[in-house]
This record gives structure tokens, sequence and C-alpha cells, in this order.
């Protein structure tokens, strides 16, 4: 609950801002419902719920003013006008913006706890005389991966070429049939007659058409005899998506058969192949680079049916830096966390929606994160619509559309979606708050900061591409 202390200077500032009026002015101090849930408890028609901050919301649309809430409030604090029940607490914070001297009584309960512990600790210190460090300065994760210099990148395409699993996707933003300095096809000359810069000998050429079967880009043709590499003063752009080594996808494995084992992952197509199935870890994948191998498959002689296996994650095997186009791009990386975000948070809580380890919590105008529960996988900063959350990879997903009303039964007029939202998409009209559609762009801010879960909402998402 929020508490009037003796520092309550009687302006009634709090009492004035309460929009369910569970504030009453006694003897000079502001007193306040307690948040104890009894008349939750003791509502014959389910009308008064808990929300996530502790606090109690009425609805509506299912309260007909029996009056059980109010007959049952220990401290008389309910009061119902014109059928609507007032003096019950949501926690929503309102009165401690309209007053300084109110305490949040949750939080100074954590206060005491701390106080507590802090007191132990001094009374028994530990045995090792290592001094402590403020956990701020010090947590930090991190997870060991291969990725790309894009500063150093030509966008040639090479590493994709040969990973074995697939865990490289290059998209090359250039014409047609025009070479993309590869060099697949002097890999694949058999004796010597394509050279790096793909200028071919004639005189040694067989014309074994190696390398125009080779290339992955229909850049190369022959025509009278002749080999020819179509070639035009063109720099690559596009986007290189590779596997994050986060891991995930083996703890989102629904059988024994994906692992990570000393950092790296591993797979073996004939463990369990019974109950063979990776459709979890795969709509899961941050950067969509998991996917069913379509090349290689397992026999199930429990349901007569051949099964696709595994492909699209790192093995750690370094083929890709091996043939990195003698540019150093391609290279084994470090990438660490602090927990950290950007001052351009929303808290629209995306984050800890998405987050398949329950790291993330959403609290009142931030995040925390568990970075002990963290594996770096990166889903958070991939979702987040502000790009507050740092990340390795170019991908990105990006809200296409969704749908956000509010349900007037269940607002309770206390303004937070109106005060959260950084993109004016909420209105007020004749005292009731209202989502204006054309500035919305589902973020779901709003709907998180709601004690009373008074909005109807959904969004979708769409894959994109994002420099870094």
């Amino acid at each position: 609950m929020f508490l009037s202390t003796n520092t309550c200077e009687g302006k009634r500032d709090c009492i004035n801002q309460c929009p369910t009026k569970a504030i009453k002015f006694i003897n000079g101090k502001s007193f306040s419902c307690l948040t104890c849930g009894i008349c939750h408890k003791n509502c014959p028609n389910g009308a008064i719920f808990q929300n996530s901050y502790g606090g109690y919301v009425v609805d509506r649309a299912k309260c007909n003013g029996c009056g059980m809430c109010l007959y049952n409030c220990p401290i008389d604090n309910i009061t119902i006008e014109d059928g609507i029940v007032y003096g019950i607490c949501a926690r929503c914070g309102v009165c401690r913006e309209a007053c300084p001297n109110r305490v949040d009584g949750y939080e100074l309960e954590k206060d005491k706890q701390l106080n507590l512990i802090r007191s132990i600790q001094i009374l028994n210190p530990p045995i090792n005389k290592v001094p402590h460090k403020k956990e701020s300065e010090t947590k930090m994760i991190s997870r060991n991966y291969f990725g790309t210099d894009m500063d150093n990148c030509i966008l040639c395409g090479r590493c994709s070429e040969y990973c074995p699993t697939g865990a490289i996707h290059v998209k090359i933003d250039r014409d047609e049939g025009i070479c993309c300095e590869c060099r697949v096809c002097e890999d694949v000359c058999p004796n010597g007659s394509m050279n790096k810069h793909q200028i071919i000998n004639k005189n040694s050429c067989t014309l074994c058409l190696n390398c125009l079967k080779a290339c992955p880009h229909e850049a190369i043709s022959v025509s009278d005899f002749e080999i020819t590499v179509n070639k035009l003063n063109q720099k690559s752009t596009g986007s290189l998506i590779s596997c994050l080594n986060c891991g995930l996808c083996a703890d989102l494995c629904e059988n024994d058969s994906h692992k990570k084992v000393d950092g790296k992952l591993r797979y073996d197509p004939t463990c369990d192949v019974e109950n063979q199935n990776h459709d979890v870890a795969i709509s899961h994948c941050p950067v969509h680079t998991l996917a069913e191998d379509g090349d290689m498959f397992v026999y199930d002689e429990f349901k007569d049916v051949e099964l696709a296996t595994l492909s699209g994650f790192c093995v750690f095997c370094g083929k890709c830096v091996q043939v990195c186009n003698e540019v150093d791009a391609r290279k084994f990386m470090t990438y660490s966390w602090d927990g950290k975000v950007s001052d351009d948070c929303i808290s629209c809580g995306i984050c800890a929606e998405v987050c398949q380890k329950q790291a993330i919590t959403l609290n009142r105008g931030s995040i925390s994160v568990d970075l002990d529960k963290c594996i770096l996988c990166e889903n958070c900063a991939v979702h987040c619509p502000v790009d507050a959350i740092p990340k390795s990879t170019m991908y990105k997903n990006e809200i296409k559309d969704g749908f956000n009303f509010i349900e007037q039964e269940l607002c309770m007029h206390c303004g937070l979606c109106y005060k959260t939202c950084s993109y004016d998409a909420i209105d007020k009209i004749d005292g009731n708050f209202v989502v204006n559609e054309e500035n919305c762009i589902y973020c779901g801010a709003c709907k998180n900061a709601c004690p009373a879960r008074a909005f109807l909402f959904e969004r979708n998402f769409k894959d994109s591409i994002e420099g870094i």
C-alpha cells in the first residue's frame, strides 16, 4: 500500500489526484486503502481482481453494486456512488507522483529487509577478507561466437557457401547474374585456370564447366567455347545474419538430440528419433537461421516416416573464418552485456514478453535484467522497437500492425497510459481515454502501464534487417 507519514502536510493533492477515491482525509492526515484484498475475497460476482502491482481493480461490467465489498472493508474506505464502487487502491502510483511525502509500502519493506541484511553482514563479516565490489560495477555476462566485422565485409557470400550447417545467411543486393567475388569458381577449378580476381587463363582452361556449375550467383556463362565472368564495378550491399551460438535452441529442444557442450552446439539426428520435433526451437530462434534440413533425413521406424534433421546452427568448426575473402571480416568474437539499456527505453515490455528465460522484469519506467538467467540470445534486442538494448546482429523484428482498444468498463481514469505513451497515441475525449490508431505503433507501453488491465491488445511482427 501507499502510506502517509508524519511528513504529510495536509494539502490533499494525493486525494485530489487519486482516480479511485481510495484516500481519505482524517485529522489532517491522508489515509488510504490497505490493499488487504478482503473486498476481492468477498465479492460474489468476481468483479474485483488483483493486478500485477498488488493493487485491486473493479470490473464495472461484472459489478452489480451489491455492496459486499463495502460491508466487509475493515477500515470503511469503500463507497458506492451512482452504482460505481470507489475506495479501492489499484497501486497506480498517481498519489505518489502528486505528493513526494507519500511512501510506497512495498519499497519501504524492501528497504527494511536490505538494511537487515547489511546489519547481519556487518556483525558477521565473511571469512575471506576480499573487498566486496558493487555488483553494478562487476556483473557482466559474455557469449563467444563467430561473427562478422561489417566494416570489412564485402558481402561476397563465401562464408555462407562453405558453412556446413547453413548457419550463415547472406543477402546481397546487386544485379542478378553479376559476380560478387566469392571465389568459389577459383576453388573448384581443377587446374588453376581461374585466379582470385576471376580472370581466366584461356590457354589452360579445359572448359570443364565446374566454375559455371558451382557459381552461386549464376554470374558465369559460356559462349563460343569460352568462359565469361560477368563482372560489374558495383559494390555489394545487403546483410549477413549468422547463428549467435546462444544455445536457446538447445534449451528448447524437445528431446536430447540438440545440446550445448563446452560452449558449442552439438546435434545427433539419431538420438531419440521417436520424439524428434524441433518446431519450438525453430520458431524461437532469435535470428531465424535454425531450420529443418531438407537434404538429410532420419528414418522413424515407429511411425514409418522420414523426418527432416536440423540445420542453421553454428558448430564452431571455424570454416567461415578460414575461407573469408582475405579481408579478415569473419572472426571469433565475444559479446558482453551488463544488463543496462539506453535512455530511449519506453518501458513497452516487449523484451519481457519475448524473453524465453524469464530474465527480464518490467518495472515502472524501467526494466531489470537477471544476468544469472540471461543467455544473451538477443531476442529482447531484436524485438525492441526503439533499439534501447544493444545487439550484435543485423537481424530485426519490426512491429507490423496490431489492435489496441481500451475497455471503458475497466478503465479507472488514472491517466498512466496517457503519460506513458511516447507517440501521442492516447487521447482524452469527454473524460475517457481512447486509443488514437493513427499514431499507435502497438509497442504495448500503455497496456503494461495500465493497473486495471483495461486494454484489449495484440501485435504482429515482421522480419527485417537493421544496420549496426
